[in-house]
C-alpha cells in the first residue's frame, strides 16, 4: 500500500513515515500544498495524509482539487484547527477523515487502516489460491499454515496480490513496494521475489516471471 504525506513540518513527517514503514506500507512525503497536489495527480495512491496548513498551497485546496479531478484516494486531514467549523470545512473540502495535532500515534494507525478497508470493497483480506493474507493483522497464511514475512516482503506480496492476473513490471513494483524510482542496474525487485517465494510459492504455482517485464500473480484454480 503506497501512502502519500502532505506535511511542512519535518519532524512531524518523519514520525509519521516512520510509523507507517513500520507498519509495511510504502511512504512518500511532499512538503508544500503545490508538491503535494502534483504528486497526488501525478502517481495512484492508496491513502493521503494531508495537513492543513501548508506553505503555496493550503491542505483544504489540494482536497478539494484531488476531489475534482474524481481521484476516489482516501485522504486523512491532520490540523491543529479544532473549531467546529473547522472540521466541517475539511469534510465539506473531500477529507474522509479528520485528526486534531497533537494526535495518538495508535489511532493514527487505526484511522489509516479503517479508511484503507473502506477503499476496498472486496473486504479486508486477499486470497490467491491457497494464500490468504490480511492486511489489517499482517498475517499471511498458505494451506492453514501462517508464514512469516518481513515487512518489505509483506508489502511486496500485497501488491502481487492486489494486482492478480495483472503483469507489474519491476518499476512499477520498485515504485510501490519501495521508495525509489526504478534502477535497471539493481536486483532487488529480484531477490526480495525470490524471498517470497521460497516463503510461500516454493512450487511457483502462483509468482509467475515475465521475462524481460517483471512479475504477474496468477491463481491456476481459477486458470482451470
Amino acid at each position: 500500500m503506497r501512502i502519500l504525506i502532505v506535511e511542512d513540518e519535518p519532524r512531524v513527517a518523519t514520525f509519521i513515515r516512520r510509523a507507517l514503514t513500520d507498519e509495511g506500507y510504502t511512504a512518500d512525503v511532499a512538503s508544500d500544498g503545490a508538491d503535494g497536489l502534483q504528486m497526488a495527480q501525478r502517481s495512484q495512491y492508496d491513502l493521503i495524509v494531508l495537513d492543513w496548513l501548508l506553505p503555496k498551497l493550503d491542505g483544504v485546496e489540494v482536497c478539494r482539487t484531488v476531489r475534482q479531478s474524481q481521484r476516489l484516494v482516501p485522504i486523512i486531514m491532520l490540523t491543529a484547527k479544532d473549531a467546529v467549523e473547522d472540521r466541517i470545512a475539511g469534510l465539506d473540502a473531500g477529507a474522509d477523515d479528520y485528526l486534531i495535532k497533537p494526535f495518538s500515534l495508535g489511532e493514527f494507525l487505526a484511522r489509516v487502516r479503517a479508511l484503507l478497508r473502506r477503499k476496498d470493497p472486496a473486504g479486508p483480506t486477499f486470497k490467491v489460491g491457497d494464500i490468504i493474507l490480511d492486511p489489517a493483522s499482517h498475517r499471511v497464511n498458505r494451506a492453514g499454515e501462517e508464514v512469516k514475512l518481513t515487512a518489505r516482503e509483506f508489502s511486496l506480496l500485497e501488491y502481487l496480490m492486489r494486482n492478480k492476473g495483472r503483469v507489474l513490471t519491476r518499476a512499477m513494483i520498485a515504485e510501490h513496494v519501495w521508495e525509489f524510482d526504478f534502477d535497471s542496474g539493481t536486483n532487488v525487485v529480484d531477490v526480495y521475489v525470490n524471498y517470497v517465494r521460497n516463503k510461500v510459492d516454493v512450487d511457483h504455482q502462483f509468482i509467475k516471471t515475465v521475462r524481460g517485464i517483471g512479475y504477474r500473480m496468477d491463481d491456476p484454480a481459477q486458470e482451470a
